[in-house]
């Protein structure tokens, strides 16, 4: 390459000494005065010949490749890596080139790798591209199904409780700024779904459930929300509404929807609902404190007998509150042992003398002093405390009857009866338990008679059969309370090992001057005849009532025309004046002697 360009700048030095030349002839006279004028032509042709062809000849050898390279670098610089060098091989410009074209076809090689690598690598991002845009895509899909699950339930698709919190948060603060923007919040529960589930299973539950939401959402105009709070209960949210008729037309409309037959699982269902109303108050700070009365409404609605809507009153909140406050109370009372049993003496038609006790609990409460059982039983049920309650009398009685037995073995006294709530019959060790505190207190087991409510018989009853069966063969007698008012199952009632029922004290009260239900007890007591078992007759309060009460030959008699409940001292004092069994049946109550005993004992009372 060196010694190429050393030869073209060589031949350049022939048409350099030519021009000097001629610009010497041209500048100096006396030189060119030397030539002729056709030798000064000859050599001016000469110079003039060399010096093209010099001139040729370096532009071919020296320009020429020049500027191809320039060219072929100039495309390789745009991206055109098929540009090649085409000069002749023949010296070292030929090298040169083939040089230029071993490096461009390096250079397209290595392009034409990268361009490789990179169009894999970029198959590779594409790739890696669309599975992050499917998994952002899916992730997103997943936040909106967990934003939905949050605030909608999952069995029925409703809207859950934090979806109605929020919509009732925001109308109560709008009504606060419009006092033209009324609403109300409905809280309902299905009446007996328990019984439901538990007779017919669960997933036939939850298609009413489901079955029941639809039918709430087509009973209300749209823009109205109906929400699941959970188990089965609902809360509407009703907007726009103008009057109070409005909302109970609302809920009549849904009470109607609800009792209609539910078909499930080839079974026609037939419930019903209670409703609680709240209309919207400037009193309501906050949203929690709406819903709680309109909770506090339908509690109400449960209590009147179901099947109702009840609109929210001021006296329910401060109720709802005594009723929280009794329930705190209770559960203290059960730590405290603040429960006392008192006992009403049951008499004998034939004897005509105080035959037995009735064992009830009383509670002494610390502020409000003594408490009877409609004071707190149906708290006590609600909150299973009953079942200690229950167990407590049960003690109590028995320890007490004991005490009697040995003290007074001479007595007409021949038993003592103590209730027994539902929920202590659904105890798995009730049979257990009583035959312990039987054994425990060594009282006589013929003399213990335990009552239960004749609504047992209907809720479950060949667990019950069972359980009495245990009970009779432990030598307890068996009395049926409240009969009449359950509407058991006569088959039932003859498959129960009884001995005894008690007419519910209803049907006593009613008898009246004019013998009103004198033929309902009268076919209470054949009935009790062709059963071959006792009957008492208890909440007789009037001659009147007594005087229809013994025309039926009943077997044994109480209420407040004889004896109120009276405590152990009381009633340990009525056994001292009765008869004892060596002695003559002579024992009239209703002598004048006797009469002053029993008030004396009353007063105390």
């Amino acid at each position: 390459m060196k010694l190429s360009l050393k030869k073209s700048f060589t031949l350049l030095i022939f048409p350099i000494v030519a021009l000097i030349a001629i610009l010497c002839i041209a500048v100096f006279p006396s030189i060119r005065n030397i030539w002729s004028d056709w030798g000064v032509i000859v050599f001016f042709l000469i110079v003039s010949a060399i010096c093209i062809g010099s001139l040729i000849f370096f532009y071919r050898k020296t320009i020429r490749p020049v500027l191809k390279l320039k060219t072929a670098t100039s495309k390789i610089g745009d991206g055109d890596l098929d540009a090649g060098l085409n000069i002749s091989s023949e010296n070292e410009h030929g090298e040169l080139a083939q040089s230029f074209n071993r490096m461009t076809k390096t250079l397209k090689i290595s392009r034409d790798e990268l361009e490789s690598v990179v169009r894999k690598r970029t198959l590779e991002l594409t790739i890696t591209n669309e599975k992050l845009l499917q998994e952002i895509s899916e992730r997103k899909r997943a936040e909106e199904q967990l934003q939905y699950d949050a605030f909608h339930d999952s069995l029925t698709g409703l809207p859950n409780r934090a979806l109605f919190m929020d919509r009732l948060a925001h109308l109560l603060i709008l009504s606060k700024r419009r006092l033209n923007h009324p609403f109300a919040v409905l809280f309902l529960d299905v009446d007996r779904f328990k019984i439901i589930n538990d007779s017919l299973g669960h997933t036939v539950g939850d298609q009413l459930l489901i079955a029941i939401g639809q039918r709430l959402l087509s009973s209300l105009k749209p823009g109205d929300t109906v929400a699941r709070f959970g188990g089965d209960e609902f809360a509407i949210l009703l907007e726009d509404i103008s009057d109070l008729n409005n909302i109970l037309n609302v809920a009549e409309r849904i009470q109607m929807e609800i009792c209609k037959p539910f078909n499930m699982n080839n079974f026609e269902i037939f419930t019903t609902a209670s409703i609680g109303l709240a209309m919207n108050s400037t009193d309501y700070e906050n949203p929690e404190q709406i819903l709680r009365d309109a909770d506090i409404a339908m509690y109400q609605a449960k209590a009147k007998g179901k099947s109702c809507a009840v609109v929210f009153e001021k006296g329910m909140h401060t109720m709802a509150v005594e009723l929280l406050k009794l329930e705190t109370d209770l559960r203290k009372a059960v730590e405290r042992n603040e429960f006392v049993v008192y006992y009403q003496p049951v008499v004998s038609s034939i004897a005509n003398c105080v035959i037995g006790y009735e064992a009830l609990v009383r509670w002494k409460h610390p502020e409000r002093g003594l408490l009877y059982p409609g004071d707190f039983i149906h708290i006590a049920e609600e909150t299973g405390l009953i079942v200690f309650i229950d167990r407590f009398v049960l003690r109590e009685a028995c320890s007490q009857m004991s005490k009697w037995q040995r003290q007074f073995p001479q007595s007409a006294l021949k038993f003592i009866s103590v209730n027994i709530s539902n929920k202590q019959f659904l105890q798995p060790d009730l049979v257990e338990y009583v035959t312990g505190v039987i054994n425990e207190t060594n009282i006589d087991k013929k003399s213990l008679k335990i009552e239960i409510t004749e609504n047992v018989i209907i809720e479950n009853p060949e667990a019950l059969i069972e359980i009495f069966s245990q009970l009779r063969n432990i030598g307890i007698q068996l009395y049926i309370d409240d009969f009449g008012t359950g509407y058991s199952s006569l088959s039932y009632l003859h498959r129960l090992p009884i001995d005894g029922i008690k007419i519910d004290r209803s049907f006593i009260q009613r008898i009246g001057n004019k013998g009103e239900n004198h033929e309902i007890i009268k076919t209470i007591m054949l009935l009790a005849q062709d059963m071959n078992v006792d009957v008492i007759a208890e909440g007789i309060e009037t001659e009147n009532q007594l005087a229809s009460i013994k025309t039926l030959k009943c077997d044994y008699w109480q209420g407040f025309l004889f004896f109120k409940p009276v405590d152990s001292e009381h009633a340990e004092a009525l056994i001292k004046t009765a008869p004892n069994t060596n002695k003559p049946a002579d024992y009239n109550l209703h002598s004048q002697q006797k009469k002053s005993i029993i008030s004396d004992i009353a007063s105390d009372v």
